[in-house]
């Protein structure tokens, strides 16, 4: 494996350079020092909000490329790079679709803030972590506000109790399984592979010259923009089937094993 013409890496988060605390290494921290003397860009793609991304990489936020809520849209250094948000009514059919389904709880995503029903303590404080800045509202039909996605929980499982309702939109959304608990519905070209390819555009960086990592189905468009792309040990089937290579999970430094190798090539 020869990582010598490697110009971009890119990185989801959650299950990936996140470990299972939610923590970024403090080894991560010195290896992207390395990065930034080799000239190499460093992209977070998230389904995160970009507030909640920036929080855990707020030491190098002035420094790296955001793409959050799974390529909705993208940032640099306060730049807006992509945008590709939901189209009201697709929002509201989405919702109209939910309020048929038991236990789910829809939250709408802008760029910067997040807003929600205020019908569950419990999942309130469920989101605060992957959510930073959030409004509770009284109807999130009558919001008419810009919307990157919609994200959607349930407790249990959200292949099993979420996505057979919505399924269908992928004639014309895209639907995404992004976590155990989580689908997120978006504009078709709002996914991290869209927002990777534009960033790659700017940058004038190929596939052959770009390294991901990724765990889940949210990443998978993404890993197709790169010859090195890595699945997590902990990553889905579907992710490790896609994925060019293997590398060790988020809990044993699988990010930080492969950007060292990277950084101690001469």
């Amino acid at each position: 494996m020869d990582l010598s013409q490697i110009k971009m890496v890119v990185t989801d988060m959650d299950g990936t350079l996140l470990n299972s605390n939610h923590e970024v290494s403090d080894y991560f921290f010195e290896l992207f020092k390395e990065l930034r003397k080799r000239d190499i860009v460093f992209v977070a793609a998230s389904g995160r909000q970009y507030n909640s991304i920036v929080d855990k990489l707020d030491s190098i936020k002035d420094d790296i490329i955001v793409i959050a809520e799974n390529g909705g849209f993208a940032m640099q250094n306060g730049t807006e790079l992509v945008s590709t948000p939901l189209d009201y009514d697709a929002k509201n059919e989405v919702l109209e679709i939910l309020e048929n389904v038991k236990d789910v709880h829809p939250v709408l995503c802008g760029k910067q803030n997040a807003y929600l029903l205020g019908n569950s303590k419990e999942f309130e404080n469920k989101l605060s972590e992957y959510y930073t800045a959030y409004e509770v509202l009284d109807d999130l039909k009558a919001f008419e506000g810009e919307v990157m996605k919609i994200a959607i929980y349930h407790f249990k499982n959200s292949e099993e109790y979420i996505y057979p309702s919505v399924k269908h939109l992928e004639a014309y959304l895209k639907v995404k399984v992004s976590g155990e608990n989580w689908v997120d519905v978006s504009d078709q070209n709002a996914h991290k592979g869209f927002a990777l390819q534009k960033v790659q555009e700017q940058y004038g960086v190929s596939p052959e010259q770009t390294l991901v990592f990724g765990d889940y189905n949210n990443d998978l468009e993404m890993l197709a923009m790169a010859d090195y792309s890595f699945a997590m040990a902990n990553a889905h089937p579907n992710v490790k089937k896609a994925a060019n290579y293997m590398t060790a999970s988020n809990d044993n430094f699988g990010v930080e094993m492969i950007l060292e190798k990277l950084t101690s090539m001469s």
